[in-house]
């Protein structure tokens, strides 16, 4: 969760969950390299040469016992010598793969190539990630009683999880009791799939193989809960490293090489983000915002903090550390730079996401409210781009569904005029998403009674009734999920607006009226969402309510008069085809 957004984002969770990581890194396929294949060639050359070395041409022997030589004596010298030689990766393709073609084959994961040297971070992720996606696919083999494949792929699994026990242990050189009795754990349950999953292919017996794939499955669980807890144990491992670093560390390049690499963890997932959280990070990186002398850490270091913060220990982590006063001296000092301050305005607005209930009982936060959302104010005003203005407005978007003094705060420092000029500005506020936090902003705001009579003086229903209308520039599925909300939080704000007579009224002469009916009988207006249809009904009643004389009879009859359930029933079913 890179940046947050008003309507917050989900979020993978789950015990054992790993194969959430590793799913940004290359997965290639790869079989045995044609280097392997010219190591093998040179072995063959110099066994030739090892055999005629020394000998005057009169002592050649004769073709046909030449030719003996070669077919035995050196390929038999080489096969030998390949026993001392053999790696995890060959033994994967040649105990595992298939001869046979099957239209899954080509899916088949063995890594090309291995993480950098003494990059143990790399190794877990990417063998973390290739071993959850076989365990994956096994279940889905299981289900089908494809059990020669059930068997291949164990094996295969086998030789994965022993490269990576392997490559580890040579990595990290030192290795506690409780690490080496989860590697024994896993590697026995490894063998133990591979030994049962032998044995069902010699069975023809259903009733027998029936209760022998139960036996499978409860391995198949054990075996992934076993890698999970080692998995967790090495990044726990791995963690508690980065994070010492940076607590002690005075080098500003080991710093931001370090804080980096926890950054680019918190990519992977919660569970690492909760990792992080209970080993310190949240409290290392708030020491590194507090010193004056890493200044041009603070960006970075308040990217990886909003990133951590999705998760419950995250934010109580930042609660225990006085995090939300931190972030209000960093907002309140001008001296502290545009990028330095759009990071931290995307903290605040990841840890007063509506959508997290863990969030939601801050009362440092309380304390500080006015003094940030002054602060986000003029962030907005001054914004330079259009990301550092998402997220100024994506903190007070959030805020207001946090606390309602939030929007009288808002009202008094002349918000909604700062927003609608901001909405003139395409520097500023050029994507839906940026529309979709000043609306919503806006919807909020329009609880309290004082709202309309500023909405009027800044032409404000004019900039309602043009959200109406937000369609997708791309049609990527983000973007018409972000105009969806727009539509829907303009509706809605219209219908509290359309309290005051004065608001119903600049409405209707801006043809609001004929706009909603259009989006609730045209369901490729509102991209066929039910809460953009629901929103549009709500708001033509209440204009109707003030102004019945601007519809029409049908309309009336149709989308006013009736239940509002039964009135949206009707608009769904325009969208069937009876032909």
């Amino acid at each position: 969760m890179r940046r947050p957004s008003g309507d917050g984002e989900s979020t993978r969770e789950g015990p054992g969950n790993w194969g959430v990581w590793g799913a940004q890194e290359s997965r290639r396929l790869c079989c045995v390299g044609p280097h392997r294949c010219g190591q093998a060639l040179l072995q063959i050359g110099m066994n030739m040469m090892a055999l005629s070395g020394g000998h005057h041409l009169d002592s050649i022997p004769l073709q046909g016992q030449r030719l003996h030589f070669i077919q035995v004596d050196s390929v038999q010298r080489w096969m030998e010598d390949l026993k001392l030689m053999t790696e995890c990766e060959c033994m994967c393709v040649l105990q595992a793969k298939p001869i046979s073609l099957e239209e899954d084959t080509q899916g088949d994961l063995i890594l090309a190539g291995g993480p950098g040297p003494g990059d143990p971070l790399q190794l877990l992720l990417k063998r973390g990630w290739v071993i959850s996606t076989e365990l994956r696919r096994i279940g889905q083999k299981l289900a089908q009683d494809r059990w020669a494949r059930v068997h291949s792929m164990s094996v295969r699994l086998t030789c994965h999880a022993r490269s990576m026990v392997s490559e580890y242990s040579t990595i990290s050189r030192t290795s506690s009791q409780e690490m080496g009795q989860a590697e024994k754990l896993l590697m026995e349950k490894c063998s133990e799939l591979s030994a049962v999953t032998q044995r069902c292919l010699q069975v023809e017996n259903e009733h027998v193989l029936k209760s022998m794939k139960a036996c499978v499955s409860e391995t198949l669980s054990m075996l992934g809960q076993h890698f999970g807890q080692l998995l967790e144990l090495a990044l726990t491992r791995e963690v508690q490293a980065l994070v010492r670093k940076i607590d002690t560390s005075d080098n500003i390049y080991i710093m931001e090489s370090t804080t980096g690499n926890l950054f680019s963890l918190t990519q992977e997932g919660a569970p690492l983000c909760r990792i992080i959280a209970k080993e310190g990070g949240v409290v290392a990186l708030f020491k590194v915002c507090r010193q004056d002398s890493f200044r041009c850490m603070y960006p970075q270091a308040l990217r990886t903090l909003a990133s951590i913060c999705c998760v419950e220990e995250g934010v109580h982590q930042l609660e225990k550390v006085d995090g939300i006063l931190c972030l209000a001296d960093i907002l309140t000092d001008d001296s502290h730079s545009e990028a330095t301050r759009a990071e931290a305005a995307a903290v605040v607005a990841q840890v007063t996401s509506p959508h997290l209930s863990f969030t939601q009982h801050l009362p440092s936060f309380l304390e500080n409210m006015e003094e940030i959302v002054t602060a986000l104010i003029k962030l907005c005003q001054e914004a330079s781009s259009g990301e550092v203005f998402l997220l100024a407005s994506a903190a007070l978007a959030n805020i207001t569904f946090f606390d309602k003094m939030a929007c009288e705060v808002l009202l008094q420092l002349n918000a909604i005029r700062v927003l609608l000029e901001a909405c003139n500005d395409k520097q500023r506020v050029d994507t839906p998403y940026t529309r979709d936090q000043i609306v919503t902003i806006l919807a909020n705001m329009s609880v309290l009674e004082q709202c309309a009579s500023d909405i009027i003086q800044e032409n404000g229903v004019q900039f309602i009734m043009g959200m109406l209308s937000e369609k997708p520039r791309s049609g990527t599925p983000a973007e018409v999920a972000a105009c969806e909300r727009v539509q829907q939080k303009a509706a809605v704000t219209l219908a509290r607006l359309c309290r005051d007579p004065h608001v119903a009224q600049e409405a209707v002469r801006l043809s609001c009226m004929s706009r909603l009916i259009e989006l609730c009988r045209s369901p490729s207006e509102r991209n066929s969402s039910d809460a953009v249809l629901v929103a549009c009904l709500a708001a033509l009643r209440r204009l109707a309510g003030v102004c019945p004389e601007g519809l029409q009879d049908s309309d009336f009859q149709q989308l006013v008069q009736p239940r509002l359930v039964d009135s949206f029933l009707l608009c769904s079913n325009m969208e069937e085809s009876f032909v």
